[in-house]
């Protein structure tokens, strides 16, 4: 379940896991996979030179929110409209509560979710930026202080609300927390990914 979160330019935000079957996360209108996300970070980890760095990352970007969808009304399977409702007609809530856990496989699944989004939105590129000297992190239009990203990294690291199926990670994910470990300064400084 995407959760709040606290950006520098637009309060609180929403961000990631909607589906336990997919990888995919959200960022308010963006749309990505975790393993993007942890690519970038892993990227990130490795670019600190103290100046203000601007990185492309491709995106989803479904910016009428009618077009998204209705989380609340696709997970009881009420209300399936938009792109979050088309992934819950072929991925539904389980019946079961206990087996509400986050696909540590759900990066299978990618294809048949790109397949999905393409008919809601458009697919392109946002500019993610690191700042060291005002301690900032861009994505697209939002802005977060180190403290908020490294919220959204644990997000992922963690495997959101409710966890990682068997307490399992997928590679993508333990290789983003090899590398930040290598480099645990300025944006990393402090973040601990404990097991």
């Amino acid at each position: 379940m995407p959760l709040a979160f606290e950006s520098e330019n637009h309060g609180t935000i929403a961000f990631g896991f909607f589906n336990i079957e997919s990888d995919m996360l959200l960022l308010e209108h963006y749309f990505f996979f975790a393993e993007d996300f942890c690519r970038e970070v892993s990227r990130l980890s490795g670019r600190m030179s103290g100046k203000r760095d601007y990185f492309k990352w491709e995106t989803y970007d479904i910016p009428d929110f009618h077009s998204i969808g209705d989380l609340h009304g696709a997970i009881a399977g009420t209300h399936l409209v938009g792109f979050i409702g088309a992934v819950y007609k072929k991925y539904p809530f389980p019946r079961d509560p206990e087996a509400f856990k986050q696909n540590p496989v759900g990066y299978l699944t990618r294809q048949v979710v790109e397949d999905i989004i393409v008919r809601y939105g458009e697919k392109g590129s946002i500019r993610i930026w690191v700042d060291e000297g005002k301690k900032m992190v861009g994505i697209g239009e939002y802005v977060f202080s180190y403290k908020g990203f490294q919220a959204l990294i644990r997000y992922v690291w963690q495997g959101g609300y409710p966890g990682w199926k068997d307490a399992q990670r997928p590679d993508y994910v333990l290789s983003m927390k090899t590398a930040i470990a290598e480099n645990p300064t300025g944006m990393f400084d402090g973040l601990q990914l404990d097991e």
